[in-house]
């Protein structure tokens, strides 16, 4: 049982030294554990995106040229396309080449917006400070995620109707338009996040502003 200052006075009298605390240095090192772990997932993440991202508009639907008779997908037609064009894309490509269209929005192309969105959450939640801003920002990346999803189903349907119509043509182009747009604003909301993040102060920045 330990000894009390006083009872340890008395016995060693001025010799007596009380035992410093010992400094917790548990709750720093825990918050940059913390911000090393949300770095490393971020870096993972970013990664990931942009490998789906080359893979599925580079790779797999510039592929998909091939056997559409040079054809772009309507997924790549950043400012949309009419009705003709879907007739016309539809009459090139046969139920297996319309099927593999299908299985490219199933697989890489639901992969990509999901992992986009988680990306672009994450990087402006770590950066976008105030709940307002954040959300506002969050806006454009949720929205694209939506969008992107119901694009796919749209050009699908689109093709695989019977009897193609301006409205299921208009919806899909109107959502590949959409979809683009609502990328090029993710990614500014994220440049908005990450250099609006204000910096931390440094210690002659602190002397200054107390003088």
């Amino acid at each position: 049982m330990g000894k009390t200052p006083a009872q340890r006075a008395a016995k060693h009298g001025d010799n007596a030294v009380t035992p410093p605390h010992s400094a917790n240095t548990t709750t720093p090192r825990s918050e940059q554990q913390a911000k090393s772990n949300a770095n490393l997932i971020l870096i993972a993440a970013v990664a990931t995106t942009l490998f789906m991202f080359f893979y599925l508009h580079l790779m797999v639907l510039n592929q998909m040229t091939q056997i559409s008779n040079g054809m772009a997908m309507p997924d790549s037609l950043v400012g949309g396309y009419s009705m003709e064009y879907l007739a016309d894309l539809r009459s090139v490509m046969d139920a297996d080449a319309l099927g593999q269209l299908s299985y490219v929005h199933k697989t890489a192309g639901t992969i990509f917006p999901l992992i986009f969105g988680f990306t672009w959450l994450l990087i402006i939640g770590l950066n976008a400070r105030g709940r307002v801003k954040r959300w506002i920002l969050w806006a454009a990346p949720i929205l694209f995620v939506i969008v992107d999803l119901w694009e796919n189903v749209a050009i699908d349907a689109a093709l695989g109707s019977d009897t193609l119509t301006s409205g299921d043509a208009a919806l899909a182009s109107i959502l590949t338009i959409a979809r683009w747009v609502l990328f090029a604003l993710s990614l500014l909301a994220s440049v908005i996040a990450v250099f609006s993040k204000p910096r931390p102060r440094t210690a002659d920045s602190q002397a200054s502003t107390k003088a």
